[in-house]
């Protein structure tokens, strides 16, 4: 009897989606303070474009002799757990790998990953909605934290992509902190926008006073902002550069167990949008990088191992 193995989707030469390769590798029994999720749901997320097309290899942030795992974000149930662990086997969770420079990831049938590093799944929430929250529900949560309260009288804040997975909730979180948002959006998704509680535009004027661009225009972006205004970005490495005294920002987002948890409790309770625009098997993983660089998703790819 050989060794039981799973399969995984990696890149060993990154080259864009053609790289994609699915393999199959050993299974691991969890150690201690680990579980091991048998996944449910993961995440095509612009990060793993840039993986894939080895731009983060570039740049110096992967460095695998073999091969570079893909996914971050995933959903799934715990199959088995080390010692030390409180999660019971069959335990619906959510959680997130971070870090470039790896040799495994979320497009998997499993993975073995720390118990601290998830978060379990309120009964009212499906996993495929799920698996979206924990990368795009905290990046939106520390880009708000980023702009931290809206200044008294420079408080009109534009979101590019804003009814995508992070945008949305972006411009939900934001609200809250004061901010008079506008989300910048195909027409099709004015209803959704205007649903958020933020005013829409399908084309921009400048003079805002804070830009969140999930959706990547980066100069076209710095060119909306007033004069000393604020520009967040979500890809690290490809910031626009700052002009007229503007502060430019881009978010590496990290693991944060409490907020992850009062994110997917708000998703369940539809205060925030799970954005699936669809679902795919994992040899489909290509096909859904080459959907999502074209842009334009109501939400994200969701694969299903």
């Amino acid at each position: 009897m050989g060794t039981p193995t799973f399969r995984t989707a990696v890149v060993r030469i990154p080259n864009g989606p053609d790289s994609i390769e699915v393999i199959e590798v050993p299974v691991v029994d969890p150690g201690p303070g680990q579980i091991r999720v048998s996944i449910a749901a993961a995440t095509v997320n612009p990060t793993d474009l840039g993986v894939a097309a080895g731009f983060f290899h570039s740049i110096g942030l992967v460095d695998q002799p073999e091969h570079t795992g893909l996914g971050w974000e995933f959903a799934g149930v715990v199959d088995a757990a080390g010692p030390g662990v409180d999660l019971a086997v069959g335990t619906r969770v959510a959680g997130l790998v971070v870090g470039f420079d790896r040799d495994y990831g979320t497009y998997a049938e499993q993975i073995v990953v720390a118990a601290a590093d998830v978060v379990p799944v309120p009964d009212e929430l499906d996993l495929l909605a799920a698996a979206t929250v924990p990368l795009n529900g905290l990046a939106a949560a520390q880009v708000v934290d980023l702009l931290g309260d809206a200044p008294a009288g420079a408080a009109r804040l534009l979101v590019t992509g804003a009814a995508g997975a992070v945008g949305a909730n972006v411009a939900v979180l934001a609200r809250e902190r004061g901010w008079q948002v506008t989300g910048l959006a195909r027409t099709g998704d004015a209803e959704f926008v205007r649903g958020l509680g933020a005013d829409f535009t399908t084309h921009a004027e400048p003079g805002w006073d804070a830009v969140v661009d999930p959706a990547q225009l980066n100069e076209e972006a710095i060119k909306l902002l007033r004069d000393g205004g604020a520009y967040v970005g979500l890809r690290p490495g490809l910031e626009p550069p700052a002009e007229r005294g503007i502060s430019v920002a881009s978010l590496v987002t990290a693991f944060d167990r409490a907020r992850l948890a009062d994110l997917l409790t708000r998703t369940a309770s539809g205060e925030l949008s799970a954005r699936v625009h669809a679902v795919v098997s994992l040899d489909q993983a290509a096909e859904a990088h080459r959907a999502t660089a074209q842009g334009g998703l109501r939400g994200r790819y969701i694969i299903r191992p």
